[in-house]
């Protein structure tokens, strides 16, 4: 399914019984299949891009290595509207900022996981898999919510 948002086109990918994948889509290409996962999906992304309360997040797989699903456990903690630093995650999950930044990086479901929360220790943006711009974007979103 596709998804207009304020930071480009984001494909959503279900299979039916989970959320599988959520990413800015670079080809536009649409699978056609709208089950009621990825439409729960674009709901939730219809209230947090109008920073209206967020409904119950639907059912997520992301699939990942024991180590990465541990990161993006204790990434989907940082609540809406801060951020926390690559290295603080790292002393969180007893690795290096390097290895985060890999986990954070292959974030196969990004908003809902929220990988954009993480920043550098010096307080700048640091990187983000779809630009500085988009990860900008979604951080003063959720800054001029609160």
């Amino acid at each position: 399914m596709l998804y207009e948002s304020p930071i480009g086109l984001l494909c959503i990918e279900s299979d039916g019984t989970a959320l599988r994948r959520l990413y800015l889509c670079t080809d536009g290409h649409d699978t056609g299949i709208n089950d009621h996962l990825e439409i729960a999906t674009a709901t939730w992304l219809d209230a947090y891009f109008s920073r209206r309360p967020l409904p119950p997040l639907p059912a997520v797989r992301a699939e990942g290595s024991p180590f990465r699903k541990r990161v993006w456990a204790e990434m989907s903690r940082i609540a809406y509207g801060h951020t926390m630093s690559y290295g603080e995650l790292a002393r969180r999950v007893h690795s290096s900022a390097r290895a985060i930044g890999g986990a954070v990086g292959a974030n196969p479901v990004a908003i809902i996981l929220p990988c954009h929360r993480v920043i550098a220790a010096d307080g700048s943006i640091g990187g983000y898999a779809y630009g500085q711009d988009a990860k900008r974007t979604l951080l003063e979103l959720e800054k001029d919510a609160l």
